[in-house]
């Protein structure tokens, strides 16, 4: 089965030569390309037990990179799994209309931001609001960039605990549905996204270059102000170890994995997408190689953009008295947390032992350095 690294390899001369690329973009394209191959190195490891030697290349480690994320994911989720807390968890994920996508593609870093701060600040101020909650909550966002074609979408997907700390120190449950409704969670992060949308110095160019006329730019935010913005927010989860499992899938995603593409051949990629408005059926999609690699380079992120967030009672200030703090009112253990290797890591994990000997299954596989 073809990878995004073969068709990188492929195809990726060609389009560069058609295609200016920002250098972050050009930086993750060869990254990704050069993975696991000579170009990078490898590292030799020896069975202690029937001295069957295995070389391995060496990863490129860019987040963007479908060969890298599965052991980035299995230390990510390992690491979650301490930050748990013994309540039901909600999954709600907050949207954008599509008239706004290009602002967003042409203003990446600031929009993103105004994302982010938008859902922090909508459901911090809800979750205190007597009305709902009356108590600090605590969440993570994670942003995403894409739909399930590798068309532009950003979106931010959020997990919250279902419940919070009241002003008398105390636990408070929500209710079985997610404690804010829909539409107001809309409404009021409609507000807050168009509002810091309004005070950032913006750049237009292209399709968007009318919109540095001001009366055009606050007619678009006047039309957006009147429509119906969606958040999805899903039932909560069974248990906490499945709210991680899951949320793993979603914070080291990226644009398409590889057991997603079918084919590639005569400059064609074909590949596999879920269409959500026809009952979830899984379907296929064909189009150009050079179509393929524009649509993934669309979901490079800025460098050293955080893509996941911590907010309120689970936010990175004063996180370990917070955190105790909450493990005590929910009746939470509080497990120790193991400094383990990311060998042992994987097998805690996923129960397969990489380092077992592919040839006699008895010995294990060592570095000569380690001995």
């Amino acid at each position: 089965m073809p990878e995004v690294q073969d068709i990188i390899k492929k195809y990726g001369k060609e389009y560069k030569e058609k295609h200016k690329m920002l250098p972050h973009i050009a930086k993750a394209m060869g990254a990704i390309e050069k993975c696991r191959t000579a170009e990078l190195g490898a590292h030799i490891d020896i069975c202690d037990n029937c001295g069957y030697e295995k070389i391995s290349y060496n990863s490129c480690r860019d987040r963007h990179c479908p060969k890298c994320q599965s052991i980035a994911r299995e230390k990510w989720i390992y690491n979650r799994e301490y930050d748990l807390l013994n309540v039901k968890y909600f999954h709600v994920v907050f949207t954008i209309p599509s008239e706004i996508y290009l602002i967003a593609k042409q203003n990446e870093t600031k929009v993103y931001n105004i994302l982010f701060k938008s859902v922090a600040e909508t459901l911090e101020e809800l979750g205190e609001d007597k009305k709902y909650l009356g108590a600090q909550i605590g969440f993570m966002e994670v942003l995403h960039t894409w739909g399930q074609t590798l068309v532009y979408h950003p979106h931010i997907h959020v997990i919250v605990p279902a419940g919070g700390i009241d002003n008398l120190g105390r636990w408070k449950n929500s209710k079985k549905k997610f404690f804010i409704p829909v539409k107001v969670l809309s409404r009021k992060f409609r507000g807050k996204f168009l509002y810091y949308l309004k005070q950032e110095k913006l750049e237009f160019y292209g399709e968007n270059k009318e919109l540095e006329i001001q009366q055009n730019f606050d007619e678009l935010m006047s039309r957006m102000f009147k429509k119906e913005w969606i958040i999805y927010c899903k039932p909560p989860f069974k248990n906490p170890k499945s709210v991680i499992r899951y949320l793993g899938r979603y914070t080291h995603r990226v644009a398409i994995s590889n057991n997603r593409i079918v084919k590639e051949e005569n400059g064609e990629v074909t590949f596999k997408y879920r269409d959500y408005k026809d009952k979830k059926k899984i379907k296929e999609m064909t189009i150009k190689a050079e179509e393929f690699i524009r649509r993934f380079l669309l979901h490079i992120l800025p460098p050293r953009f955080m893509k996941i967030r911590h907010y309120g009672l689970l936010g990175n200030r004063n996180k370990k008295t917070k955190l105790a703090e909450c493990e005590k009112l929910t009746n939470t253990a509080n497990l120790e947390k193991l400094e383990i290797s990311t060998l042992e890591m994987l097998k805690k994990t996923l129960g397969v032992d990489f380092n077992l000997c592919p040839i006699c299954k008895k010995g294990h596989l060592l570095s000569p350095d380690s001995g």
